[in-house]
C-alpha cells in the first residue's frame, strides 16, 4: 500500500492548512492527546464530525503550555470557537497512580513519553486561550470535562472542586458522547447564532448570572442541587447531589439540573436519548485514516494506538452501573450499537492496513458482550430510573440475547483476510451464568460461550469479579462471587471438551469502600483455593462522578446516606493490597503476623499452607483444572482505559 498524503489527516500545522487552500479556520481543537485519526480517539471523532458538517477544522495536539504559547496561536483566531479536551483520559488519572505517584509514561503520547500535557489539562488550556483570545468562545468536552461538570471530589487535591466551567472560564460544556449535541451546536453557529447564546441544546452545560431568570426550554422540568458552597460545608448534601445527577444522567426523559456556584448558576440540560444504529454508523463511517498523524513517525509508537489498531469497537455504553466505573457516567447506561454492515465495513478497511497480519485483537466494546442488548419493552426503559439493569438482579425486561454477537463473530471468522479474531475486551461473565441471568430460554448464551471459548480467546480470557466479599460486592454493584465459581465451572467444561488450556484472568480491586482488611485476606485465600496467583489487580482510585468516590469523600452511600467504612491512609491501602501477593516469600511473614494480630489465624493457615502449590487440596480433590496466571503482568501489562471521546 502506498503511503497516504498528509492531507488525508485533519491539519495540525499551518503548512497543512495552506495545503488545503484555506486562509483561515472555522474551529480549532486543542487536545491533550497526540492526534490519532481513529474512531477510538475522541479528538478524531469530533474533528471528523465538524469536517462532515462543512467546517474548516484544525487540531493542536499536545500544545506546549510552558513556553511562549505559540502552539495556541499558530492557526490564529478561529471563526466560530475553540474546542478543548484533555484527551481520552482525565489528565490526573493519566498522570498519577492510586498512591499519587507520578507515572513515568503516557500511553497517548508518541514513545509513551510523559510530560506532554499539564495537570487539569482542560482548565490549563482554556485559561491560556481566554488570555490570548478573550472574545473567542471556548467549548470544552471529553471525559475530564464531562465527569467534572458539577461539584466533584478531586482525589489528588483532596477537596471538592466546583463545576469545571467555573475553574476554566469556558463558555459551554458538552458532556457524555458528543456527537449529537455537537451537530446541533454546529448547525446553530453556522446560522449565525453565537455559541454563548445557545442555551437549549441537550447534553450541554453553561453558567448563568444568578440574578437573571433562567428561561425554560422544551418543557423541561428543573431540579435544583445543593449549592457548591453548601456542599463545601456539608458532605451529606454533596452525597445527596450525586444521586440526583446519576439518576438524571440515565433517564430517557430527564430533568434539567441547576446548581448555584458563587454568584452564578450552573445549568445542565438533559441528555439526548441514546444514539440509534444509523447515528452510530454515521459517526464510525467517517473517513478516518485509522492511523496516527505522519508527524509522529520519528518519535516512536503511541502505546494506546498500538493496543487498539487492529480492534473493532462495536458498541458504547454499559448497563452494569458499577460503583467504581465511569463508563456509564460518560457513555451512558443504554447500549448504542453499530449495524452489522458498519462493523463489517470497518473489518474490510482494517485488513487493508499495511501492518495487518490476519489477526484482529478485539471485537468488543466497554463490556465485550453487551452488543445490541436493550429493553424488550422500551416503554418500560423510558420510565426507568435504576442506575443498573443487572444489579441487584438482572431486569426481566432486559434482552440479553448473545445471538447478534455470535453472528458477527461468525461473519468475521469467514472473512478471507482474517485468520483469527479475538475478544480482548472484558467479558461481563454474570450475563452468561444461568443461575444469575434467567433470560436464556433459547440457550443462546451457551452457544455464544462455546463460540467465544473455542475461537476467540487469545490465550487467556479477561473477566472482572472485582471482589469475593458479598458486602463489598453489594456496594460495587457486582454479583455474588458464587456466580464467578459457576462461570468458571462452565468455562472449564468447554475447555476440557475441546482440550484447551486458556487461563481465566480475573481482575480484583483492593481498598474499595466497604472492604475490610479481613475481606482482602479472604479474597486471597478463596482465589488461591481456585488455583489463581493474582497479578491483574489494582488499588481503588477515586475518580470524579462515581458512587465509590462519593462514599470515599463523604463517608456515606449517596442513595441511603448511611455510613460506609472506607480505608484512606497509604498504610491501610497498602496493607489490603499486599494480600494479593501471598505467594511471594517476602510477604508471607508479614501476612502471618498481621492475620494473627487480627485474630484470623485460620486465614493465615489457608494462605500460607503450601504457598507454592498451583491449587489447593480441595481443588485437586475435585479434579478441576487449575487456571492461574503466573507472571502474566510481567509478560504483558494490561491497562484498563474507561471512557472514549
Amino acid at each position: 500500500m502506498r503511503e497516504r498524503p498528509v492531507t488525508h489527516w485533519l491539519p495540525i500545522t499551518k503548512k497543512e492548512v495552506e495545503m488545503r487552500g484555506w486562509d483561515d479556520v472555522d474551529v480549532v481543537l486543542i487536545s491533550g492527546d497526540a492526534y490519532v485519526d481513529h474512531p477510538s480517539f475522541g479528538t478524531a471523532v469530533i474533528g471528523r464530525i465538524i469536517e462532515s458538517e462543512g467546517f474548516k477544522v484544525a487540531i493542536v495536539p499536545q500544545p506546549n503550555w510552558q513556553d511562549d504559547l505559540r502552539d495556541f496561536k499558530k492557526f490564529g483566531r478561529p471563526k466560530y470557537f475553540f474546542g478543548v479536551t484533555a484527551g481520552c483520559m482525565d489528565s490526573m488519572v493519566n498522570h498519577y497512580t492510586a498512591n499519587k505517584r507520578k507515572r513515568s509514561n503516557d500511553s497517548y503520547t508518541p514513545g509513551g513519553e510523559a510530560g506532554f500535557r499539564p495537570d487539569y489539562a482542560t482548565v490549563a488550556y482554556t485559561k491560556i486561550l481566554k488570555e490570548i483570545y478573550p472574545d473567542v468562545p471556548v467549548l470544552i468536552g471529553g471525559i475530564e470535562a464531562s465527569l467534572r461538570r458539577v461539584t466533584h471530589y478531586d482525589y489528588w487535591a483532596d477537596k471538592l472542586f466546583p463545576t469545571i466551567l467555573a475553574d476554566s472560564g469556558a463558555d459551554m460544556l458538552v458532556y457524555g458522547m458528543g456527537e449529537q449535541p455537537l451537530r446541533e451546536i454546529l448547525k446553530l453557529v453556522q446560522k449565525g447564532v453565537p455559541l454563548t447564546s445557545i442555551k437549549d441544546v441537550n447534553q450541554t452545560a453553561f453558567l448563568e448570572d444568578t440574578l437573571q431568570e433562567i428561561p425554560s426550554y422544551h418543557n423541561w422540568n428543573t431540579v435544583e442541587l445543593a449549592s457548591h458552597e453548601e456542599c463545601l460545608k456539608d458532605k451529606l448534601k454533596y452525597a445527596a447531589n450525586f444521586k440526583i445527577v446519576e439518576v438524571e444522567s440515565n433517564k430517557w426523559q430527564a430533568n434539567r439540573i441547576v446548581q448555584k456556584v458563587g454568584e452564578q448558576t450552573l445549568v445542565i440540560n438533559p441528555p439526548f436519548v441514546t444514539m440509534d444504529e444509523q447515528e452510530m454508523d454515521k459517526s464510525f463511517d467517517l473517513p478516518y485514516t485509522r492511523m496516527p498523524h505522519p508527524k509522529y513517525k520519528k518519535r516512536g509508537a503511541i502505546p494506546a494506538y498500538e493496543m487498539i489498531k487492529f480492534s473493532v469497537n462495536m458498541h458504547r455504553g454499559c448497563f452494569g452501573g458499577c460503583s467504581f466505573c465511569t463508563i456509564s457516567a460518560h457513555q451512558g447506561k443504554f447500549i448504542a450499537s453499530r449495524s452489522q454492515e458498519s462493523i463489517m465495513k470497518e473489518v474490510d478497511e482494517l485488513v487493508q492496513h499495511p501492518e495487518f497480519k490476519g489477526y484482529i485483537s478485539d471485537l468488543g466494546g466497554p463490556s465485550a458482550n453487551m452488543y445490541r442488548m436493550k429493553g424488550k419493552d422500551e416503554g418500560i426503559c423510558a420510565r426507568c430510573q435504576a442506575p443498573s439493569c443487572i444489579h441487584p438482579v438482572i431486569c426481566s425486561n432486559l434482552d440479553t440475547s448473545h445471538t447478534p454477537l455470535t453472528e458477527i463473530y461468525k461473519k468475521v471468522d469467514a472473512h478471507p483476510e482474517v485468520k483469527k479474531a479475538f475478544v480482548g475486551s472484558g467479558i461481563r461473565y454474570d450475563l452468561l451464568v444461568d443461575n444469575f441471568n434467567k433470560n436464556n430460554q433459547d440457550g443462546n448464551h451457551d452457544e455464544y460461550m462455546e463460540q467465544l471459548v473455542t475461537r476467540h480467546v487469545s490465550g487467556r480470557l479477561k473477566v472482572a469479579p472485582e471482589h469475593t466479599a458479598d458486602n463489598t460486592l453489594k456496594i460495587m454493584r457486582k454479583p455474588s462471587f458464587k456466580y464467578f465459581h459457576r462461570f468458571k465451572e462452565k468455562y472449564d467444561q468447554i475447555q476440557d471438551k475441546h482440550n484447551l488450556k486458556q487461563p481465566l484472568i480475573p481482575y480484583f480491586i483492593s481498598s474499595h469502600p466497604g472492604c475490610e482488611e479481613a475481606d482482602m485476606a479472604n479474597l486471597a485465600a478463596e482465589t488461591k483455593d481456585m488455583g489463581f496467583k493474582l497479578e491483574q489487580v489494582q488499588d481503588f482510585t477515586p475518580t470524579p462522578m462515581t458512587v465509590a468516590t462519593v462514599i470515599y469523600y463523604s463517608g456515606v452511600h449517596p442513595y441511603t446516606l448511611q455510613p460506609v467504612k472506607t480505608v484512606k491512609t497509604r498504610e491501610e491501602k497498602q496493607n489490603q493490597n499486599k494480600y494479593f501477593f501471598w505467594w511471594k516469600k517476602e510477604m508471607q511473614g508479614w501476612i502471618k503476623g498481621r492475620l494473627n494480630k487480627l485474630g484470623r489465624a485460620d486465614l493465615a493457615k489457608r494462605l500460607l499452607e503450601n504457598p507454592n502449590a498451583q491449587a489447593s487440596k480441595n481443588t485437586k480433590a475435585k479434579g478441576k483444572k487449575s487456571s492461574h496466571a503466573q507472571g502474566e503482568s510481567a509478560k504483558r501489562k494490561i491497562k484498563k482505559r474507561k471512557g472514549w471521546a
